[in-house]
This record gives structure tokens, C-alpha cells and sequence, in this order.
């Protein structure tokens, strides 16, 4: 019998992944959800973020609705004209 059945998404994705990887994906949908959201309230399309950046439109488009996993060289490249910087630091 599948335990899933009758769980709420938490309880599962806690059974599935490791802390690690639950860690992993909050931080790719808080840092792609900044992207979004700073792309949109500057009023800049994909297209216009790739000419802005030298990142192919549809590699964008592919990062804003996860399907890829984008390298750190090309998030800093989709920041930068975002006026965004990505920060190191301790979470709280």
C-alpha cells in the first residue's frame, strides 16, 4: 500500500527527500521566484532579460519554470542587469 495516500505534500516530500534536498529546493524556488518577480516589476520580458545578459531567451524560460538547473555563472549573468546580487551568508 502506498503511504503517500492520504498525506499532505509536507509530511511526503519529508519522507522522500533528505533535509538537504528540501533545503536545495526552497533556495532554487526562492532565488528563480526573485528573478521572476524583479523581471516583471521592471517590466522586462525574457527576451529583452537575454539580450540584456547574453543568456538565450529560452534558456530563461526554461529556468522560470524549472525544468533546468541553471549554473551559478549563468544566474549571476541574469542578475546582474537586475540590479540583483547573490549573496553568501549564514540563514536564519
Amino acid at each position: 500500500m502506498n503511504k503517500a495516500i492520504g498525506s499532505n505534500w509536507k509530511d511526503v516530500r519529508q519522507d522522500i527527500f533528505t533535509p538537504e534536498e528540501i533545503a536545495e529546493s526552497n533556495l532554487r524556488v526562492a532565488l528563480i521566484g526573485e528573478i521572476i518577480k524583479t523581471r516583471k516589476e521592471k517590466g522586462i520580458s525574457q527576451k529583452k532579460l537575454g539580450e540584456m545578459s547574453g543568456v538565450k531567451q529560452p534558456v530563461i524560460a526554461r529556468m522560470e519554470k524549472g525544468t533546468t538547473n541553471p549554473t551559478i555563472d549563468t544566474v549571476l549573468k541574469i542578475l546582474a542587469p537586475l540590479g540583483k546580487t547573490l549573496r553568501i551568508g549564514n540563514m536564519k
